[in-house]
């Protein structure tokens, strides 16, 4: 069975002249780049033509849930499994407690729990179609597959952050950094989107896309009183059966169900030009022609005429989704990642980065009858737009508004102030700050001519293993100016953190010479946070020439990390440690 994709498969390179600067001794000369045309990439006999699977005949699979509300531990275990993603064969996949996505997990504010995390992956190693690329910096576990759980969003311990180096594997071989299997959270954050993936050193991209992902949702009282309505103001939020978790990830199969991610020099070459590529490299994104949701391909929810809240996850390699209706139906945002919005926002369509989340209520009540289509018209992360199949990468799931209206259970208006307890979150006061930090994002080379992006400073790009150049002082509030060099978007995400969006601005990214902040040419009006971001975050997207102004206090000490979460990024060196000292 042949299948056809498009790729883009030009990127526009300018080597910058004289000697490199950070690490460019090891990584190669600089690189600008860019998209600028696309065409037809043919991989016969070796991916499933998404045009031969079903759509919207599966229901959309809900997560079971483990519930940590009053305390308490719990054991989750990693390990390999056979599962229906609804190509009408069972694929392997790897799960937490048996299922992927696994199960989700409900938690309280301020009610610590204990995780006992398991790496069950006993004689397993990276299937051929999704190989290991041991020519990058990685966890160096042999043949064994190494593991150690994030919970993303989490205010948590340095020990308990699942940082890259902390990891295990089942035979008890462990990372450099490794401390314990068994994690505490003390949930010292207000309620929010949380999930938890797997983040080992260099194989974050190939264990989270063999399945190792699930939400983690965190509760507290200003959620209670905005469900429960206690002061009889007549709204409420939808609740129990009328509130779900989506998780949409992209991926690509072989003809007999297997997932298959892009690995070989030939590829490779095509889409990236020629380099010094290992069999199998890593690539510099990921795009996937099938899309999944909760672990199933293109699925169904049948749902009463009424207000819905879903809970959505990128949680894809690379893609970018830009999520919208037809008919007339519409999102209203009521929260962030980490945290309800002061009020709810109406949006046509919501922008979602590879690790962001977002809350949002659904209203059917007008659509009782019909059936609507999530669709996605994401431009990719690049200049230039993203190729996308409308009936396949350009849809997303199916909702049937065909159930009865239980009218047993009100339908009430949704409040309008989304932090009754909490209290609104003021105006971003960026004086604040005690301290500001210029870090960027930068796009080489590395030791074998294939694409590299990384981090660094206005001095220049970073290495993992340079020393640390962000080290911010105990419970000091830090403004950290983000400059993104490259063409593409990066959604660039730290740990331990929940920061606000100070400001955005453009500048002139190619008059910019490493080493020299003088060339930072700045452009036009600072501009605020869109309403839909004007909240607690712990990713933001920084699109190309831009610098994205963000604020946080630094509150627990120890080593975390910042990293772009285009998990092929990460992998490849995009990412950074940080100390808190």
């Amino acid at each position: 069975m042949s299948y056809k994709k498009d790729f883009s498969v030009s990127r526009r390179r300018f080597l910058k002249t004289g000697a490199a600067v950070g690490v460019g001794a090891a990584f190669g000369p600089w690189v600008w780049t860019g998209r600028k045309t696309h065409a037809d990439a043919f991989l016969p006999d070796v991916t499933l033509d998404p045009a031969t699977i079903p759509q919207f005949v599966n229901p959309l699979p809900l997560p079971g849930r483990i519930d940590l509300t009053d305390g308490g531990s719990t054991q989750i275990g990693m390990s390999q499994i056979n599962q229906d993603l609804g190509l009408g064969v069972n694929t392997t996949v790897w799960g937490y407690n048996g299922s992927y996505p696994g199960p989700t997990i409900l938690a309280r504010k301020d009610v610590p729990v204990a995780v006992q995390w398991r790496n069950n992956l006993d004689g397993i190693s990276y299937p051929a179609n999704v190989p290991l690329d041991d020519t990058l910096h990685w966890a160096e576990s042999g043949n064994e597959v190494p593991t150690v759980p994030h919970l993303h969003g989490g205010h948590n311990d340095s020990d308990y952050d699942g940082l890259p180096e902390y990891w295990w594997t089942a035979s008890g071989e462990t990372g450099p950094r490794f401390v314990t299997r068994d994690y505490e959270y003390d949930h010292s954050q207000e309620a929010g989107t949380l999930w938890y993936h797997d983040h080992a050193l260099g194989v974050t991209r190939l264990n989270v896309y063999m399945g190792l992902a699930g939400f983690y949702l965190l509760r507290d009282e200003n959620e209670d009183e905005l469900i429960n309505d206690p002061n009889n103001t007549g709204t409420a939020l939808p609740s129990g059966p009328y509130e779900a978790e989506i998780v949409i990830q992209d991926r690509m199969f072989t003809p007999d169900g297997e997932l298959y991610y892009p690995h070989t020099p030939d590829i490779a070459t095509q889409l990236f030009g020629p380099a010094d590529y290992p069999d199998a490299t890593v690539f510099a994104e990921f795009f996937g022609d099938v899309i999944l949701v909760n672990g199933m391909a293109w699925p169904f929810i049948e749902v009463e005429p009424r207000k819905y809240r879903f809970r959505l996850l990128n949680g894809s390699d690379t893609r970018f989704y830009r999520l919208f209706f037809g008919g007339g139906l519409k999102f209203t945002q009521i929260g962030t990642e980490l945290g309800m919005l002061n009020a709810p926002v109406e949006v046509q369509s919501l922008s979602i980065a590879p690790g962001q989340r977002a809350d949002v209520v659904v209203d059917f009540s007008k659509h009782a009858g019909k059936t609507i289509i999530m669709q996605n018209n994401a431009p990719g992360t690049f200049r230039r737009p993203l190729v996308i199949n409308p009936k396949t990468t350009g849809r997303i799931m199916e909702f049937r508004v065909s159930l009865p209206l239980n009218t047993n259970i009100p339908d009430l208006p949704l409040p309008t102030n989304l932090r009754p307890v909490h209290g609104h979150l003021p105006a971003v006061d960026p004086t604040t700050a005690t301290n500001t930090r210029q870090v960027a994002l930068y796009e080489g080379l590395d030791a074998l001519e294939r694409l590299q992006p990384l981090l660094g400073t206005l001095a220049g790009s970073r290495a993992w293993d340079n020393p640390i150049t962000e080290n911010p002082a105990l419970n000091s509030t830090e403004l950290w100016e983000i400059y993104n060099t490259t063409p593409d978007t990066h959604p660039i995400h730290l740990h331990l953190v929940h920061f606000q969006i100070v400001n955005r601005q453009k500048f002139n990214a190619k008059k910019f010479v490493p080493g020299n902040p003088a060339t930072i040419d700045l452009q036009g009006q600072t501009r605020p946070p869109a309403p839909t971001e004007a909240g607690l975050l712990d990713t933001v997207q920084v699109p190309p020439g831009e610098v994205v102004r963000i604020i946080a206090t630094f509150d627990k000490p120890g080593r975390y990390v910042w990293h772009c979460h285009i998990l092929s990024h990460e992998d490849h060196e995009m990412m950074r440690p940080y100390e808190v000292i």
